[in-house]
């Protein structure tokens, strides 16, 4: 008997476009961008071919391109010239972020600018905020790195930030910087909080890019382990809790089960995609493993079918513009 149900009948070419259940924006982009301190003209990233670091002088530029493209929020990393302990050029009025927002806010007014607020770019030791001895042995400090976190985001506020994005994941680090912030006078700052951020492999590219290995130890007492669903939620119903406007889980694509559940907790939700993520359709596509913008576009797509509302990616400036083709 032939069947009643077909669902090819849905799949012709063009009837398939008028039911596609999930379509990518140009909206949903991020894109991180890395401005150092210590440079005069843009450097490529080895380990993420495509990408650069950017001047303080270039970043105004790189955004305005992006604009051009339809990219309408960046996020913001730092490489300084000094670094410290305790990550004083972090936070200083006059340092890498800061400037790079003040001259994005100046030449692209409508440039939605995100911050990412940790220090392990900043420090000596590469760890996310102030170490000392703990039980275990020397590790991150929580409290005394939360007032760190705190000077960090109010100096972003300070520069124009629109959102800071706490990524170290200490215990409180939201209500903590919400409190900053407010008593502050910076109520409207969001916070984007790297709410489910898990002790994964796939930021390796990312200690390249940003200069922010550590040297001893690793950050496991800090970040998730990559086996605990109910802690990561648990991580994220927290944050809620302590007023997050938008919560993240990172890395995104080998996580789409924990972004579903995130989804759920009612708040907006971004997804970063990191470094070795980029990297490794990059490598498989320079060997002529898989085509490049079919694998890009469907992980993605993939990471916003999974509940995304903001993705986080090194594609971004790319993807946009193939969105504007059609």
């Amino acid at each position: 008997m032939f069947p009643k149900r077909r669902m090819r009948r849905t799949r012709s070419r063009n009837i398939q476009p008028l039911l596609r259940e999930i379509t990518l924006s140009r909206n949903d982009l991020i894109a991180p961008l890395f401005v150092d301190e210590n440079i005069s003209e843009k450097k490529p990233i080895s380990a993420m071919p495509g990408q650069f670091r950017y001047p303080v002088s270039g970043i105004a530029g790189e955004a305005a391109d992006l604009w051009k493209k339809g990219i309408r929020a960046i996020l913001l990393f730092g490489i300084p010239k000094e670094k410290d302990a305790e990550a004083k050029s972090a936070y200083d009025p006059q340092g890498v972020v800061q400037q790079a927002v003040r001259n994005v806010k100046g030449a692209v007014p409508g440039m939605v600018v995100i911050t990412d607020v940790c220090a392990c770019e900043y420090t000596d030791h590469g760890h996310c905020g102030i170490v000392g001895e703990t039980r275990g042995g020397t590790d991150l400090l929580n409290d005394p790195s939360l007032v760190l976190m705190n000077r960090i985001a109010l100096s972003h506020a300070e520069a124009g930030a629109d959102i800071v994005a706490p990524s170290c994941m200490l215990d409180g680090m939201v209500g903590s910087i919400r409190t900053a912030l407010d008593e502050a006078g910076y109520d409207e700052v969001l916070i984007m909080s790297y709410s489910t951020k898990f002790a994964s492999a796939l930021y390796g590219p990312f200690r390249e890019a940003a200069d922010s290995g550590f040297s001893f130890g690793d950050r496991s007492t800090y970040q998730i382990h990559p086996a605990n669903s109910r802690e990561a939620l648990l991580e994220s119903q927290m944050d809620v809790d302590e007023g997050a406007d938008i919560l993240m889980v990172k890395p995104a694509g080998f996580y789409l089960d924990v972004l579903s559940e995130v989804a759920t907790l009612g708040l907006p939700v971004a997804a970063y995609q990191v470094s070795g993520e980029y990297s490794m359709i990059r490598a498989a596509a320079q060997n002529g493993w898989l085509r490049e913008r079919e694998a890009i576009i469907e992980s993605l797509t993939c990471i916003k079918r999974a509940g995304a509302d903001l993705i986080i990616t090194y594609f971004a400036g790319e993807v946009a513009g193939w969105l504007h083709e059609h």
